[in-house]
């Protein structure tokens, strides 16, 4: 399944203000049992977001209903640290974020994050530090300028890695990307 492509994005914020999140709370390992990322969503941040009989925890950044509305998450610093683990982007989509904002992001998460159409936004220490102070504020990502803006004139550039912004931009997965020139492909094989 290829990702939509990502241009622009606005969206609530959901701030999780703790550093150090590491994969296992992102998805504990319990749910690692697929290799489908459909329904991974109801195990992004289950121990943060549920007791072990499912039941909702009272106290929990996660709203119960409307959670979809948020699809921006803003983290603390060294997001997606741990092990590697393909499932984590996966659940957070799943769950309904398309972009995750940090100072810090882990760089095995963020790899594996843009495989799969999960924006990752490293922005500079002071604009993250007030971002972090306002959860559900309106944010605009727009990836053509990669630029953010609140609508509390708040503003920062971030930077991607080339290919995979054109990955993003196209709603392509690498592969995705490689395919695209299938044709082009062919026709040198055909003429060698």
């Amino acid at each position: 399944m290829q990702p939509e492509p990502f241009i622009r994005l606005e969206s609530y914020s959901l701030v999780l203000p703790q550093s150090n999140i590491d994969t296992d709370q992102i998805i504990p390992a319990r749910f690692l049992t697929t290799t489908s990322r459909e329904g991974l969503g109801k195990s992004a941040f289950y121990d943060w977001r549920y007791t072990g009989e499912d039941v909702p925890k009272n106290a929990t950044p996660f709203p119960v209903e409307g959670a979809g509305e948020r699809k921006i998450l803003v983290a603390g610093a060294n997001f997606g640290c741990g092990s590697s683990r393909e499932h984590a982007p996966w659940a957070l989509l799943d769950y309904g974020f398309r972009a995750v904002i940090s100072s810090d992001i882990a760089d095995i998460f963020k790899s594996n994050a843009l495989k799969n159409g999960l924006l990752p936004v490293e922005i500079d220490r002071n604009t993250h530090a007030k971002l972090m102070e306002q959860s559900g504020i309106r944010i605009l990502i727009d990836l053509e300028r990669c630029m953010i803006e609140t609508e509390h004139g708040l503003r920062a550039e971030f930077a991607v890695e080339p290919f995979a912004r054109r990955c993003l931009l196209d709603g392509v997965d690498p592969l995705g990307h490689i395919l695209a020139f299938e044709s082009a492909i062919a026709a040198f094989e055909a003429a060698r």
